[in-house]
Order: C-alpha cells, then structure tokens, then sequence
C-alpha cells in the first residue's frame, strides 16, 4: 500500500519540482474514487532531476514489474536518458512522467497547476479543467471511466 504523505514530504524535503495528476489529483479536487500510487509530472531541469533522483534514493526505487536482480539505478543520468518510469519504494508506487499526453511537459502544464493542500503537503496539482482534458486525451479505459465523475464535479464547482 503506498504511503502518500510520506512519498509526497520526500519530494517537498527535496524541494522537487512536480504536479500532481492522476487518480491523486482527482482526490484533491473532490473525487472519492481510490487510487494505489502517485503519478507526477516532473520538471527535466538537471537540478531537478538531482533532487528527485536524491529524495527516493532512501526509498529503494527500482522499475514496477521488472523482474528481480534486473539492473537499475534511479539517478541523474537515468532521468535524463529516459522519459516515463513507473516504480515502486519501500513507500509505494510512484509514476514519474516527463510528459503527458493532451498536456506536454512540467513546463508546458505549470500554467494549468493549482496550489493544493494534500495529504499534509501543498502541492501543485493540475488544475481540473486540464486534468480532465489530458484524461480524455490518454484515452485508456479506467480514464474514461473517471470522465463523468471529474465533469461532474466541475459543473457543481461552477454552479456556486
């Protein structure tokens, strides 16, 4: 089971650059539905990467699914020479993406991301009007299936 408020006080201790999407951002814009890890866009900056590479090092990161014994070393030069990694930690699973579908980069979403306490952190998270673009752009079933509870929301939060 992973452990949010720790994995999300490791990125803030580290002073890592990211925004919240996915299931954990749908949660902090009012969503109920349960998630099992956290999916995060990433800045590529080099500094960045140091200090996203620095605050999950403690935390065993190694790629979700691969097979034991299998090479891997989340560092620098790893984040750099790849895009997208999904790993688990001794604190869960956590999905680093430097890209997303519908939505681009750290820098191409950081105007579309909201200041959100959760979890205990604040942290930014992709406002909801993007969140629900980027889902309905990824196309993926469990996406789809989220859609109408995320518009949902959206329409209560205009109506007031």
């Amino acid at each position: 089971m992973t452990r949010f408020a720790e994995l999300l006080a490791a990125l803030d201790r580290a002073r890592v650059d990211f925004i919240l999407i996915g299931g954990v951002a749908a949660a902090a814009h009012g969503s109920p539905r349960a998630t099992q890890d956290i999916d995060v866009v990433y800045s590529r900056k080099r500094d960045n990467l140091e200090r996203l590479s620095g605050a999950l090092a403690a935390y065993s990161p190694y790629l979700r699914g691969s097979p034991p014994g299998l090479p891997f070393a989340l560092d620098k030069e790893t984040l750099q020479a790849g895009l997208n990694f999904t790993l688990t930690t001794t604190l869960g699973w956590i999905d680093l993406l430097g890209e997303i579908t519908g939505g681009g980069g750290y820098d191409d979403l950081i105007p579309h991301a909201v200041s959100i306490e959760i979890f205990g952190q604040t942290c930014r998270v992709l406002d909801l009007e993007t969140l629900i673009s980027t889902k309905r752009a990824a196309g993926r079933p469990k996406d789809f299936e989220a859609l109408a509870e995320l518009e949902l929301i959206q329409s209560r939060k205009s109506s007031k």
